[in-house]
């Protein structure tokens, strides 16, 4: 969420984070309190955000087109 959007609080005390204890960190497991198609939005969004952030276009190939190198061992 960009930081000049209207839905993102100019005060950090409103911002929606949690602190934890280090060590004392809930689950990473967000399957009892998201559904699965929120959860693939999530991912969607980190994708989008990440890309954004290179400054490069996201790439227009089909999967079977996608630069793989295979290494066996």
């Amino acid at each position: 969420m960009p930081r000049n959007s209207a839905a993102f609080p100019r005060d950090p005390a409103l911002w929606p984070v949690r602190v934890f204890r280090l060590g004392e960190e809930p689950d990473d497991d967000l399957s009892a309190s998201t559904t699965p198609g929120q959860r693939l939005e999530m991912v969607w969004t980190l994708r989008d955000r990440m890309w954004e952030l290179t400054g490069r276009p996201v790439p227009t190939y089909a999967r079977s087109e996608m630069p793989i190198r295979i290494i066996r061992q």
